[in-house]
């Protein structure tokens, strides 16, 4: 046989001339065109693992991990990714997991599937239903995102990063030993408590629509921790049902933790120069009395306008200028995700909300090698007019009203006496142990509110979230 039958001359394509040099052509075009590059002065992490997108809760339920998938091809198109440290994380071990919940409720989690399944009074303590459904992969999915704010946690402390991102994170409705509101594990607590092992103080901002209500429970009496969540309040209507103005930690003034909860209860129909200036008004005092030495954000996108269970009016340039706000302190700081039931509008904000924390200012037209594109409706932008033509909500917040929240959360923070001391010898593995007799008083004092807050949650795939 000829040899020219066998063997034949190799020909590097051009550049251009495969699929794959084509779209790497194209990423490069955009990282030139939107000015992308690493930051001066400070570095950013992108943690997350894309078996957390592909788990799936049920075909009617809110909660789409693929929201995520929809996000990073965005970071992606806009070639972010070149600008940041990006890492693939491991799950969270079953000892990193029961850092703060309970062994018998992540062994439930572990062991059971929907083959397995079936609600008896004994797993029913554990919450699950409609809401929080077992599915194929819970397990899995749950481990990932808590080991990927675990990771991005032990970032900052190692001080290899300055800001360290994980969107499959921030699911603040669970409990110690419960899944709520589509959270399973409560991945904050337990990036904090791996915060707190460096850091004396951390500030917890939450700007879910909904009330970070298993966050601030978890950190109910220590002073090590102050929680703020602007949020949706109703009690008898919105889910949670908590986080009224006048709840700011334990009542008696004696409690480390008193006066380190803030909440700041909204109405429907925020928009964007109210919520913005809010925020500023009361982080910026915040910070300076409580000097936090690390910030994690909650950057829930169900505060977007026309979000699927939300009621404000935000565009995702009014939620992202929370987030520039807390970068001006240059504090370490972990960025997660949270709730957000529209899934490109979640997709839009987040891939914003990178490219601030890597101080690039992107393209509002959406690159056009972006996949799933044509997703993104007819405009195909990243700033839709979420807040000024898409009021589904009218505005019930007054000049007023917000004023009265600004004087409360101030007036909290005068009891705040500066920054408190820590013997940092001290590693809190979990803090129910730490004061098991405040625990008590607590479960006392909420055992007929949590009642009625299973009551409304349980069932509820519309309004009201839940996540």
């Amino acid at each position: 046989m000829a040899k020219s039958a066998i063997v034949h001359d190799y020909h590097h394509p051009q550049p251009g001339s495969t699929p794959t040099f084509t779209l790497d052509e194209k990423v490069q075009h955009a990282i030139l065109q939107n000015g992308i590059e690493r930051p001066k002065g400070y570095t950013v992490s992108y943690h997350g693992n894309p078996a957390v997108e592909r788990q799936h809760f049920g075909e009617r339920h809110p909660m789409k991990p693929w929201r995520l998938t929809l996000t990073n091809k965005i970071v992606l198109a806009y070639g972010m990714h070149d600008a940041m440290d990006l890492y693939l994380s491991r799950a969270a071990t079953h000892q990193e997991l029961t850092e703060f919940h309970t062994e018998d409720y992540i062994d439930f989690l572990q062991r059971t599937t929907p083959d397995n399944f079936s609600v008896t009074p004994d797993d029913n303590r554990f919450n699950i239903g409609d809401d929080c459904p077992i599915f194929d992969g819970l397990y899995t999915y749950a481990s990932l995102y808590a080991g990927a704010s675990l990771d991005a946690a032990r970032k900052l402390t190692n001080h290899q990063s300055l800001i360290a991102i994980n969107w499959s994170g921030g699911l603040h409705h669970a409990k110690k030993s419960e899944a709520s509101g589509f959270c399973y594990i409560n991945d904050i607590v337990l990036s904090i408590l791996q915060l707190l092992r460096h850091h004396p103080r951390v500030l917890y901002i939450d700007i879910d629509v909904h009330h970070g209500d298993g966050v601030e429970q978890a950190f109910w009496s220590t002073d090590r921790v102050m929680t703020l969540s602007f949020h949706k309040y109703c009690k008898e209507t919105f889910f949670p049902g908590t986080g009224p103005l006048d709840s700011t930690g334990p009542p008696n003034p004696s409690n480390p933790g008193a006066h380190h909860a803030l909440n700041v209860p909204l109405h429907d129909g925020i928009e964007d120069d109210q919520y913005t200036r809010l925020f500023a008004d009361i982080v910026g005092p915040a910070v300076a009395t409580y000097n936090p030495t690390a910030i994690v954000l909650q950057c829930g996108a169900d505060s977007l306008g026309g979000d699927r269970l939300g009621c404000f009016n935000l565009g995702i340039k009014a939620h992202g200028a929370c987030l520039a706000f807390v970068k001006k302190f240059h504090l370490p700081t972990l960025v997660l995700g949270g709730g957000g039931y529209t899934p490109r509008n979640v997709a839009r904000l987040w891939a914003y909300e990178t490219s601030l924390c890597i101080g690039a200012e992107v393209h509002d037209k959406l690159p056009a090698h972006t996949p799933f594109l044509e997703y993104f409706e007819d405009n195909r932008t990243l700033f839709p007019p979420l807040g000024q033509f898409n009021k589904r909500f009218e505005n019930r917040n007054t000049p007023k009203y917000l004023q009265s929240l600004v004087t409360g959360i101030r007036e909290s923070l005068r009891y705040v006496e500066g920054s408190p001391s820590v013997q940092m010898q001290h590693i809190p593995p979990d803090l129910g142990p730490m004061r098991e007799e405040v625990d008590e008083e607590i479960r006392r004092e909420r055992e007929e509110e949590e009642g009625a807050r299973r009551q409304r949650e349980r069932g509820r795939g519309v309004r009201g979230e839940l996540y």
